[in-house]
């Protein structure tokens, strides 16, 4: 990813390097704002029981000051337009084990990103999601037209099954009256 950012752009970056913190853990997070309004952001970054809360809305606040303060860009304005999370380096420990064994300790760090920037009118920043959003609701219909498929093909089997029931129980029953009529005389 790019760590510059052109001087004409309506957007600004902020990173935090080194956090102590795995980036996979971190991912999930970032993953919850990405293509956000600022508000709703920090809204979702207060209320998720998550410990990469902390670190990203600490990214976040000093991404919208850089664009407050460094491009004159209006707060109320801004939305994440992108964020990501890279690996930086494992730092590695050992821990002692059982019969003179080490076991090894990977205590793994990140570098998160946030750019925010003007959510722009002309569909440029919209249309990402707008494409993903057409895309699931796609998938949705798709889904539900296979499993009314999958429904009638069960029913079909069951009413053949339960006629071969029905037909082996009319077998078996004449064979105990047959038996039992002769029992008797």
């Amino acid at each position: 990813m790019a760590r510059k950012i052109a001087a004409d752009a309506q957007e600004a970056i902020a990173t935090a390097r080194y956090v102590r913190m795995s980036a996979t853990k971190a991912r999930q997070v970032v993953d919850l704002i990405r293509g956000r309004h600022i508000d709703d952001a920090r809204r979702v970054l207060r209320f998720t029981p998550k410990a990469a809360c902390a670190p990203v809305e600490k990214v976040l606040n000093s991404a919208v000051a850089n664009a407050e303060n460094n491009r004159g860009l209006p707060g109320d304005e801004l939305v994440v337009a992108r964020a990501w999370v890279d690996e930086g380096p494992t730092l590695k420990r050992f821990r002692p084990r059982a019969m003179g064994r080490a076991t090894r300790i990977r205590k793994r760090t990140c570098h998160i990103s946030v750019v925010v920037g003007r959510h722009e009118q002309d569909g440029d920043a919209a249309s990402p999601v707008a494409a993903e959003a057409k895309k699931t609701t796609a998938k949705k219909t798709t889904a539900k037209k296979t499993t009314a498929k999958k429904t009638t093909a069960k029913k079909t089997t069951s009413k053949k099954t339960t006629a071969k029931k029905t037909t082996a129980k009319k077998t078996t029953a004449k064979k105990t009256t047959a038996k039992k009529t002769e029992g008797e005389s």
